[in-house]
């Protein structure tokens, strides 16, 4: 009896404090929620929602009014809750409805769809965790001031009755000592949450918006960029490319190879690498897709992380590949590189620009037309890359036309491409060991744009923003006005956002420089 008796109370404490604990949690993210006094939004995890629901979620995202309630639904839901658990007041109500919210966010971004982070277990996760805790309360919850205004009441009719001098009245069972005691322990776990929480955030935090930093110094500037719940609108824009729709913006491959084409700065590749671990750039690329970007450009050496983010991730963006690869028993590499682009799922395929470049410089159009002759035969749209304006000439004069074209384009005038030596033609085999700064492929933009203007076929301009050395407020109009049909743009996790509200902003505003009709293949007539 006594084993029974201290078994029934190890369990009482433990769910209370299990309660209490995870209370402590949902109170927390309630509050800190609220005390953001519009700064917080439900929008950004809603655009980033995977799985069968997505589609409901991302609609509720794109609605104002919807997601107004559900920004205050979760914000004081949150904290109705957590004061349900922690005091054990309606403490099974309370855990009914955490379940039901952590089966909301497991549904959102279920951990399977996700292949790393601290919070993603294989199947399981924070969120389902707390749900099966939140269960076993409802099972037992333990004790709290529930418990202890229930002995107070049952005190108090005793005593109505002893006054009376009627019995006890039926059904009213007084918690024994042990219940009370541990239902008072809500008492002090409440006093160091709110001190706790007034020393991380001050009280006054809770009727006003906290004061910002004014001084931008070492000491106290907080880089801030445009997250997921700043996103305007998704773009819509796409050009048709043989039955393919791609969004008018593509991400660069150099996210997953990670060159920077950084000038003279030797660690900034290296630093590039460390940053966009396979985890990031995973988040990456669901991010453009949930921004309306749907495409990104790789090769066949790099094809199996967009395979591999397709099946761990359940990621949907697609890939242009340059085809580039070694030389196979005598078959040029690029139409070995084609072949495995096609059968890993590529979209589009493309002469890489280095092996255009050169063979143009050789004077070796029987090559490129063979290539192109066999790339053809894999049933998908087939480009020629090129650095130099010179490339394009060198096709056309040789009747080498593409199903597209993919062309550095960029504004010049920028201080690194003064430093370019000028006696190196754009492109050149060997020109960056004779001091070529490898973000200057645009020698001539107006030249280009204007030869362009008598082309019909599709054209994806890339190296837009020179490396980083023009800024996409710049870039992005000049660009599309330029002629472009579609601009292929490096960006890390914390630019994307940004750039596609630029990019919205350029389209809405629409682009009264451009001449060239926007083109399509196969090309239309007319």
């Amino acid at each position: 009896m006594e084993e029974h008796s201290k078994r029934g109370t190890a369990l009482l404490w433990t769910m209370t404090l299990l309660r209490i604990a995870v209370g402590w949690h949902f109170l927390y993210e309630g509050l800190w929620k609220i005390i953001q006094h519009g700064e917080w939004t439900c929008v950004g995890y809603l655009r980033l929602s995977r799985w069968f629901a997505a589609p409901l979620f991302q609609a509720i995202a794109e609605n104002r009014t919807a997601t107004t309630v559900c920004d205050y639904a979760m914000a004081w839901g949150l904290t109705l809750i957590g004061l349900g658990l922690v005091t054990g007041v309606l403490s099974r109500v309370a855990s009914a409805f955490g379940i039901l919210l952590m089966a909301m966010f497991y549904v959102a971004q279920p951990p399977f769809l996700v292949a790393g982070g601290e919070n993603h277990f294989l199947l399981l996760n924070y969120n389902l965790l707390e749900g099966f805790a939140l269960a076993a309360v409802i099972a037992c919850p333990g004790a709290g001031l529930w418990t202890v205004a229930r002995a107070l009441w049952a005190k108090w009719k005793a005593r109505k009755s002893d006054a009376i001098g009627a019995p006890a009245a039926a059904g009213v069972q007084s918690p024994d000592r042990r219940e009370v005691i541990a239902g008072l322990a809500t008492l002090p776990a409440l006093g160091v949450f709110a001190g706790a929480f007034a020393a991380k955030h001050g009280l006054s935090s809770l009727v006003r918006k906290p004061e910002k930093v004014d001084a931008v110094t070492s000491a106290s500037y907080r880089f801030k960029y445009q997250g997921i719940g700043e996103l305007k609108k998704k773009f819509a824009h796409t050009v048709d490319i043989g039955g393919f729709q791609m969004s008018r913006i593509t991400l660069g491959g150099n996210l997953i190879g990670g060159w920077s084409h950084s000038r003279d700065l030797k660690y900034v590749s290296t630093l590039m690498k460390a940053y966009n671990t396979p985890r990031r750039i995973y988040d990456t690329m669901h991010l453009a897709e949930a921004c309306g970007i749907n495409t990104i450009s790789t090769n066949p050496s790099l094809m199996n992380f967009i395979q591999a983010y397709w099946k761990e991730d359940g990621g949907t963006i697609n890939f242009v590949s340059d085809c580039g690869h070694p030389d196979v028993n005598g078959e040029p590499g690029v139409i070995v590189g084609a072949k495995k682009s096609v059968d890993g799922g590529a979209k589009l395929i493309y002469i890489h620009g280095f092996g255009a470049d050169k063979w143009a410089v050789e004077g070796n159009w029987k090559i490129m037309e063979r290539a192109l002759k066999e790339m053809r035969k894999l049933g998908v749209p087939v480009g020629i890359g090129a650095h130099a304006f010179s490339t394009l000439k060198f096709c056309v004069e040789h009747d080498l036309i593409p199903d597209f074209w993919m062309k550095t384009f960029h504004p010049g005038g920028y201080w690194s491409a003064q430093k370019t030596p000028q006696d190196q033609g754009e492109g050149e085999p060997g020109a960056q060991k004779k001091g070529w700064n490898d973000n200057n492929w645009c020698r001539d933009p107006k030249a280009l744009a204007e030869w362009f203007e008598k082309r019909p076929e599709p054209w994806i301009a890339f190296k837009t923003m020179a490396a980083g050395a023009v800024h996409p407020k710049q870039a992005i109009p000049f660009v599309f006005n330029g002629g472009a049909d579609a601009a292929c743009m490096g960006m890390f996790d914390f630019q994307v956002v940004e750039d596609v509200n630029l990019a919205n902003d350029a389209f809405d505003k629409g682009f009264a420089d451009r001449k060239r009709p926007w083109c399509t293949f196969p090309v239309k007539k007319g």
